[in-house]
């Protein structure tokens, strides 16, 4: 399937077909797979708590743990219960906006990198820099809980 067409300076059509490009297959699964997480959240009820994954942890140990009530805080942030949300997980609201940005990201850095050949090495770069850095910010408070017990 051809994406994207364009004549370069020599006349020669240049063409961008996905199948070509793992950078844009990449950003459509990371795009697939956020829209998943919020369909996730978003089907299942906090008023039913019908939620198919269950927390491990709290089943085995009977202890919260640092991500239990995320997929309940996420699920309220969709509905607009903002406050309700924050009771449920503290940092729903921060891993709620990762995966927002992340999608705007995926689809923002594909279209640049369609229209601007010439600066995708660029692109590339500045994404891996970019999405680690909103990543540890994000997970910070998970990635601490889990070296916290190793």
């Amino acid at each position: 399937m051809t994406l994207w067409s364009r004549k370069n300076k020599r006349n020669l059509k240049q063409e961008v077909r996905i199948k070509n490009e793992p950078y844009l297959i990449i950003n459509i699964v990371l795009a697939g797979v956020i829209l998943l997480i919020m369909a996730y959240c978003g089907i299942f009820s906090p008023e039913k708590n019908n939620y198919p994954v269950v927390c491990i942890h709290e089943k085995l140990t009977g202890q919260p743990c640092v991500s239990c009530g995320l997929s309940h805080s996420i699920s309220l942030i969709l509905r607009g219960r903002i406050e309700e949300a924050y009771k449920w997980n503290i940092y729903g609201m921060r891993v709620f906006l990762f995966f927002v940005s992340q999608l705007f990201m995926r689809i923002l850095f594909s279209r640049v990198y369609i229209k601007h050949p010439e600066s995708r090495k660029q692109l590339i770069i500045f994404d891996i820099i970019g999405s680690s850095v909103i990543f540890i910010i994000t997970f910070l408070p998970f990635l601490i809980y889990l070296f916290k017990f190793c």
